[in-house]
């Protein structure tokens, strides 16, 4: 596979794609022709590391500094083969032979050896899928209304906003930057009510932040549901007639 990138929203994902597919030869190309690069390269640098824990352990106690995870591929891995359970790490002709006595101690746990090929260390590994599914705050009880469907996006980006920016007024007042809401008003024009209503966004339960930024509030809680909720977490949740 050969490394490449996407920009999407301004954001650069890395991924590794299929050789044969990038020359044009589509029939060649395998059922699995893309992956997430930063997934991979930590699962391989991962088993590469506990495998060889015990010779880096023994380097830096001798006063040197562990080395790069490029150092690391470079030196131990020759070729890496992508395949849908698993991914077949061609290690060095001279790191195959080192590793050889650590195979019983790491084969019940971690990155296992390919026995037919003493220079092959298998990494189990499946490709997540594309699209995550979200798992939606569901309601307390079978009795309640609360529609099941995640939060529409424009609400979700107006909660998450006005959290973000409650926060950042209760922030400032703690930090003197501003000394009472009728400034904060003042300064956003709008009401001193609406500051009050804004800053208790800021006490919401942490999970339930998490959530609306996750997008996994159902749909129907947003900014006014939750403004001046119950100090209490427990509450919180009560209120909105959701399971905590």
């Amino acid at each position: 596979m050969t490394p490449s990138h996407s920009v999407k929203n301004g954001v650069r994902y890395r991924y590794y794609i299929s050789s044969v597919l990038i020359q044009g030869q589509t029939d060649k190309a395998a059922k699995l022709n893309r992956v997430p690069a930063a997934q991979i390269e930590a699962l391989i640098v991962s088993a590469l590391r506990e495998r060889h824990a015990g010779q880096a352990n023994e380097v830096e106690a001798q006063g040197s500094r562990s080395s790069s995870d490029q150092d690391l591929i470079s030196a131990h891995i020759a070729r890496v083969d992508v395949n849908p359970d698993h991914f077949a790490v061609q290690l060095s002709a001279k790191t195959g032979q080192q590793d050889g006595k650590q195979d019983q101690a790491l084969s019940r746990k971690g990155p296992a050896r390919d026995h037919a090929n003493p220079n092959i260390m298998v990494i189990p590994w499946r490709k997540p899928p594309s699209k995550r599914p979200r798992e939606i705050i569901l309601p307390a009880g079978p009795s309640s209304h609360q529609d099941s469907r995640p939060i529409r996006a424009e609400t979700r980006a107006r909660l998450v906003t006005a959290i973000a920016k409650g926060r950042r007024w209760l922030d400032e007042l703690i930090a003197g930057t501003l000394t009472t809401v009728e400034e904060i008003a003042t300064t956003e024009n709008c009401t001193v009510r609406q500051v009050n209503m804004t800053i208790s966004l800021a006490f919401l339960a942490p999970n339930l932040v998490q959530a609306a930024v996750e997008g996994r509030v159902p749909r129907g809680v947003g900014v006014a549901n939750l403004r001046d909720a119950p100090t209490e977490w427990s509450r919180q949740y009560a209120r909105l007639g959701l399971a905590p």
